[in-house]
Protein backbone atom coordinates (compact mmCIF):
# COMPACT_ATOMS: atom_id res chain seq x y z
CA UNK A 1 0.00 0.00 0.00
CA UNK A 2 1.20 3.35 -1.04
CA UNK A 3 1.27 7.00 1.10
CA UNK A 4 -1.53 9.17 0.60
CA UNK A 5 0.05 12.51 -1.15
CA UNK A 6 -1.04 14.31 2.20
CA UNK A 7 -1.84 14.41 5.24
CA UNK A 8 -4.90 12.47 6.39
CA UNK A 9 -7.52 12.14 9.33
CA UNK A 10 -7.07 9.14 10.90
CA UNK A 11 -9.89 6.41 11.12
CA UNK A 12 -10.67 6.94 14.85
CA UNK A 13 -10.90 10.80 14.08
CA UNK A 14 -13.43 10.16 11.39
CA UNK A 15 -15.02 7.85 13.52
CA UNK A 16 -15.61 10.03 16.73
CA UNK A 17 -16.78 12.86 14.45
CA UNK A 18 -19.27 10.71 12.87
CA UNK A 19 -20.24 9.90 16.32
CA UNK A 20 -20.73 13.00 17.37
CA UNK A 21 -22.76 13.88 14.29
CA UNK A 22 -24.78 11.14 14.95
CA UNK A 23 -25.74 11.97 18.52
CA UNK A 24 -26.66 15.41 17.19
CA UNK A 25 -28.60 14.22 14.21
CA UNK A 26 -30.56 11.58 16.68
CA UNK A 27 -31.58 13.77 19.09
CA UNK A 28 -33.39 16.38 16.40
CA UNK A 29 -34.95 12.90 15.05
CA UNK A 30 -35.96 12.47 18.35
CA UNK A 31 -37.92 15.35 18.68
CA UNK A 32 -39.13 15.72 14.99
CA UNK A 33 -40.51 11.89 16.19
CA UNK A 34 -42.18 13.18 18.83
CA UNK A 35 -43.76 16.10 17.37
CA UNK A 36 -44.86 14.58 13.82
CA UNK A 37 -46.49 11.74 12.24
CA UNK A 38 -44.28 8.63 11.41
CA UNK A 39 -43.63 9.21 7.70
CA UNK A 40 -43.48 13.38 7.97
CA UNK A 41 -41.04 12.68 10.93
CA UNK A 42 -38.64 10.22 8.70
CA UNK A 43 -39.20 13.27 6.02
CA UNK A 44 -37.95 15.97 7.62
CA UNK A 45 -34.89 13.48 9.56
CA UNK A 46 -34.04 13.21 6.01
CA UNK A 47 -34.06 16.96 4.69
CA UNK A 48 -32.88 18.02 8.16
CA UNK A 49 -29.36 15.76 7.75
CA UNK A 50 -28.64 16.39 3.84
CA UNK A 51 -29.25 20.06 4.71
CA UNK A 52 -26.83 19.50 8.20
CA UNK A 53 -23.73 17.65 5.72
CA UNK A 54 -24.30 19.73 2.92
CA UNK A 55 -24.40 23.07 4.03
CA UNK A 56 -21.13 21.75 7.12
CA UNK A 57 -18.62 20.13 4.66
CA UNK A 58 -19.69 21.90 1.65
CA UNK A 59 -19.37 25.42 3.54
CA UNK A 60 -15.92 27.59 3.80
CA UNK A 61 -15.09 25.24 6.51
CA UNK A 62 -15.90 22.22 4.91
CA UNK A 63 -16.30 20.84 8.97
CA UNK A 64 -19.48 19.58 10.55
CA UNK A 65 -19.99 19.71 14.59
CA UNK A 66 -17.98 16.22 14.90
CA UNK A 67 -15.59 17.42 12.77
CA UNK A 68 -14.85 20.57 14.43
CA UNK A 69 -14.26 18.80 17.19
CA UNK A 70 -12.10 16.09 16.33
CA UNK A 71 -9.81 18.68 14.42
CA UNK A 72 -10.71 17.39 11.05
CA UNK A 73 -12.44 18.64 8.04
CA UNK A 74 -13.06 17.76 4.17
CA UNK A 75 -11.49 18.61 1.34
CA UNK A 76 -11.13 18.31 -2.58
CA UNK A 77 -8.61 16.15 -3.75
CA UNK A 78 -7.10 17.80 -6.03
CA UNK A 79 -6.63 20.74 -3.97
CA UNK A 80 -9.51 22.96 -5.31
CA UNK A 81 -11.87 25.05 -3.07
CA UNK A 82 -14.88 24.28 -0.51
CA UNK A 83 -16.39 21.76 -1.85
CA UNK A 84 -20.31 23.52 -2.35
CA UNK A 85 -23.50 22.86 -1.20
CA UNK A 86 -24.13 20.46 -4.16
CA UNK A 87 -20.50 18.58 -3.53
CA UNK A 88 -21.95 18.11 0.42
CA UNK A 89 -25.06 16.61 -1.18
CA UNK A 90 -23.05 14.34 -3.47
CA UNK A 91 -21.32 13.04 -0.44
CA UNK A 92 -23.92 12.45 1.88
CA UNK A 93 -25.37 10.13 -1.30
CA UNK A 94 -22.21 8.76 -1.23
CA UNK A 95 -22.42 7.76 2.40
CA UNK A 96 -25.51 5.89 1.69
CA UNK A 97 -23.65 3.78 -0.40
CA UNK A 98 -20.54 3.62 1.77
CA UNK A 99 -23.21 1.96 4.58
CA UNK A 100 -24.96 -0.25 2.32
CA UNK A 101 -22.49 -3.58 2.31
CA UNK A 102 -21.70 -4.19 5.75
CA UNK A 103 -20.02 -0.50 6.31
CA UNK A 104 -17.58 -1.82 3.46
CA UNK A 105 -17.72 2.15 2.21
CA UNK A 106 -16.06 3.36 5.59
CA UNK A 107 -13.90 0.98 6.08
CA UNK A 108 -12.27 1.62 2.89
CA UNK A 109 -10.19 3.68 4.19
CA UNK A 110 -8.58 1.63 6.01
CA UNK A 111 -5.96 0.05 3.23
CA UNK A 112 -6.56 2.75 0.24
CA UNK A 113 -3.92 4.88 -0.72
CA UNK A 114 -5.18 7.93 0.01
CA UNK A 115 -7.18 6.81 2.93
CA UNK A 116 -10.69 7.69 1.26
CA UNK A 117 -14.07 5.89 2.12
CA UNK A 118 -16.63 5.57 -0.92
CA UNK A 119 -17.97 8.61 0.08
CA UNK A 120 -15.34 10.22 -0.34
CA UNK A 121 -14.02 8.33 -3.80
CA UNK A 122 -17.67 9.47 -4.79
CA UNK A 123 -17.40 13.56 -3.77
CA UNK A 124 -13.51 13.67 -4.34
CA UNK A 125 -13.19 14.74 -1.40
CA UNK A 126 -10.16 13.52 1.57
CA UNK A 127 -10.41 14.37 5.37
CA UNK A 128 -7.68 16.19 6.46
CA UNK A 129 -6.61 17.85 9.96
CA UNK A 130 -7.90 21.00 10.04
CA UNK A 131 -4.61 22.60 10.60
CA UNK A 132 -3.49 21.17 7.54
CA UNK A 133 -5.29 23.45 5.11
CA UNK A 134 -4.10 26.75 4.64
Amino acid sequence: MGEPSGPRASFFQRFAAAFIDFLILGAVNMVLSLVLKPNAASLASLVIGVAYYASQEGGPSGQTVGKRVMGIRVVRLNGADELGFGGGVLRYVGRIASGIVCLLGYFWMLWDDEKQTWHDKIAGTVVVPADSVA
